[in-house]
């Protein structure tokens, strides 16, 4: 039993005739004969009296009906598979380190699913580290992180640079200071965060080579969490820009003179991947576009 031969039980049953069956579906009668006589075979039942006037048997109205159900279903299935073959339906898995996922992505997805409303949308969230290992064993479909450690598996496209920035409390002597060195970070409690990303590897390094020994008094595991943590005064933070073009009430942010710390930031993929083809085609050249 195939789907062309249950189009043509359809056929017969919506036609009444044999012959006005095979005149739609451009086959020869003989044709038609030889499906039907087959599939009443295949399921071990007649389906249509012959006579002057076709009749469907009881069992071939039961068919008929479940059938019908079965081929608009397929109709589903096939225009589903049109979709994704367009982009236009499936799903897209995203990896992004937390300042992009947190405040930068959402305007950025937000017209991708107006424009796609049945592309579904998974965004995890990781620093680059996890994300490269997530892409490489095919978890992720692309990742938008700081420079990885590629290899003949992965390519990695730049983006931006993100920069970065110093917060502190209001009331803190660095925040009066008109020039903020690494070399005032001595003796500061420092909080990082808890990721081993990008942004903190070359600000450790930075502070290293200033002379410097931070005290690290605080670890979390979220860099916008930083931002809480500074304004009740634990201590200072270097966070990207991006997390504070709003600084928290109390707060105040201050470029590091002599830290160049920008960081890339861009879109990491397997490749020659098998993905859901066009539509992460189309969030890429979206992503592309926005920046």
């Amino acid at each position: 039993m195939d789907l062309r031969t249950i189009k043509t039980f359809q056929t017969i049953a919506r036609l009444g005739s044999f012959q006005k069956a095979a005149e739609e579906l451009k086959y020869v009668q003989s044709t038609v004969t030889m499906q039907i006589q087959k599939l009443e075979s295949d399921l071990g039942v007649k389906l249509i009296e012959r006579g002057k006037k076709i009749h469907l048997t009881e069992a071939g109205r039961l068919f008929h009906e479940k059938a019908d159900l079965l081929l608009r279903d397929l109709e589903y299935v096939q225009d589903t598979m049109q979709q994704w073959l367009h982009g236009e339906a499936g799903k897209v898995r995203v990896g992004a380190i937390e300042p992009m996922a947190i405040f930068r992505l959402p305007s950025i997805l937000l017209p991708f699913n107006e424009r796609y409303p049945n592309v579904q949308l998974s965004i995890q969230i990781d620093n680059t580290q996890n994300l490269t290992k997530m892409i490489k064993e095919g978890e992720l479909d692309l990742a938008i992180c700081n420079t990885p450690n590629l290899d003949h598996t992965t390519l990695f496209e730049p983006l931006f640079i993100e920069e970065v920035s110093l917060l502190v409390p209001k009331n803190h002597p660095l925040a009066v200071k008109n020039q903020v060195e690494l070399a005032d970070f001595k003796g500061e409690r420092l909080l990082l965060s808890g990721f081993v990303c990008n942004y903190r590897i070359s600000l450790e390094k930075s502070l290293v080579e200033a002379g410097v020994s931070p005290d690290i008094r605080l670890e979390v595991n979220s860099m916008s969490a930083l931002k809480e943590y500074v304004q009740v005064g634990f201590g200072i933070a270097v966070v990207p820009d991006v997390m504070v073009r709003n600084p928290p009430p109390g707060t105040e942010m201050k470029k590091i003179y002599d830290l160049k710390i920008g960081v890339t930031t861009g879109i990491l993929r397997k490749i020659n991947a098998v993905t859901n083809g066009t539509a992460v085609e189309n969030l890429i050249r979206l992503i592309k576009t926005h920046f």
